[in-house]
């Protein structure tokens, strides 16, 4: 090492501690619509319905009002013949895993002429995950019903014809419960056959269980397939 060399040092990197942005209110939420801050529709339902309403979240300046199951269809009832929420936008299932009140069902309504929004929910649980239907306020609500009794085994008491959407009448599961494997359950869906001829698949994922489908150009003929000579 030269005379006038100095022996390389390392400097550590400066680490800046970013400070924690203090609590704000809704009001400075940039996430915040008026759409969905509907505080006199909030009071409109605990003073009808008293006890009824068990619970109400204010989140980003949205309200989401938790109602007693059985009366659901009441309170859908008035928010669309009193309140002008003529349109059901959406309804589906909540997964919560947890021992009591374990599936959620969640209702998106729409007041087109006030341009509001309003979100209800309703919980079950899972020993008798049944919640009465609203189809009889909503016609919209009979495929979104039928889908969250396919995926998340909750029944629509009054239903008019609640059958399975995606999976089959004698699938002995539903598919977005959180006990469901990511992977399915080999076994419990036959599926069509990997080869032309071949027998039906009942491995949805063979490759992540040790078996890998020939190739499409290694696919033997089918046993009715005349080959042609040239």
């Amino acid at each position: 090492m030269a005379e006038n060399e100095r022996p390389k040092t390392h400097e550590a990197l400066k680490f800046y501690f970013t400070p924690v942005d203090p609590p704000r209110g809704d009001e400075l939420n940039p996430h915040a619509k008026a759409s969905t801050y509907v505080p006199e529709v909030v009071e409109a339902l605990k003073e009808r319905f008293g006890d009824v309403i068990e619970e109400v979240e204010l989140y980003a300046g949205e309200h989401t009002v938790r109602v007693r199951a059985d009366k659901i269809v009441d309170v859908c009832r008035f928010l669309k013949e009193e309140q002008g929420f003529n349109y059901l936008a959406d309804l589906g299932g909540i997964d919560r895993f947890t021992d009591e009140g374990r599936f959620e069902v969640f209702y998106n309504l729409v007041s087109i002429e006030r341009r509001k929004r309003i979100r209800l929910k309703v919980r079950v649980e899972e020993d008798n995950p049944v919640v009465p239907s609203v189809t009889s306020v909503y016609r919209a609500a009979n495929w979104n019903e039928r889908e969250c009794y396919d995926m998340f085994g909750i029944r629509f008491e009054g239903h008019p014809d609640l059958r399975r959407m995606y999976m089959p009448e004698d699938f002995e599961y539903h598919p977005l419960r959180k006990e469901f494997p990511l992977l399915g359950i080999p076994g419990s869906l036959p599926l069509p056959p990997q080869t032309p001829g071949g027998p039906l698949t009942y491995d949805p994922f063979a490759r992540a269980h040790g078996y890998v489908p020939p190739p499409g150009f290694e696919e033997p003929p089918a046993e009715d397939e005349e080959v042609s000579e040239h």
